[in-house]
């Protein structure tokens, strides 16, 4: 078994677990977001993810990637706690942080065989439903990896979780 904290991986770490898995033939798929209160839905579109290969890798936003996306009240759980809450899923190999807007440096260089998002992604990005406006999508493809969007369990999200607090509270 695995010690979770061995899961955690700075991007130096988790290029060289690659480079492991990948040697053994091993089927890489890669993920990313906030993961602030993790929940059902969280660990439905995580199992459903890592069903698509061998390993699953899972980035999660820095608490100053969150802010910036979220607002200056989140994220309510700070990066190291959300990092060693997922690697503490049987599921999930390893995860990594990354602080931009968009995972692309941790894309680049892991270079997944495959890229997979919530069908939710585009929804607000675009009025087209093409993977291949993922962010990362060119890269995983150009060298021939797959990207894929997986079914999510309506009804649960981390801001429906927060309103139905405040709503409860007020």
């Amino acid at each position: 078994m695995v010690k979770t904290s061995n899961k955690i991986h700075d991007i130096d770490s988790i290029i060289a677990q690659v480079s492991d898995w990948k040697q053994k033939g091993l089927k890489v798929v890669f993920t990313n977001g906030c993961f602030d209160i993790l929940h059902r839905g969280h660990v439905d579109y995580l199992e459903k993810s890592r069903a698509l290969g061998d390993v699953l890798i899972v980035a999660a936003n820095s608490d100053e990637s969150v802010k910036n996306l979220k607002g200056p009240e989140r994220p309510i759980n700070d990066e190291h706690s959300r990092l060693l809450i997922l690697a503490s899923l049987q599921f999930v190999d390893a995860v990594t942080l990354f602080s931009g807007q968009t995972p692309i440096d941790v894309i680049s260089a892991v270079q997944p065989d495959v890229l997979v998002k919530g069908n939710d992604y585009l929804a607000g990005i675009t009025d087209q439903k093409d993977p291949k406006y993922i962010v990362g999508s060119d890269i995983v493809r150009e060298n021939g990896g797959e990207v894929k969007t997986v079914e999510l369990v309506k009804g649960f999200s981390t801001s429906t979780i927060i309103d139905k607090i405040i709503r409860t509270n007020n």
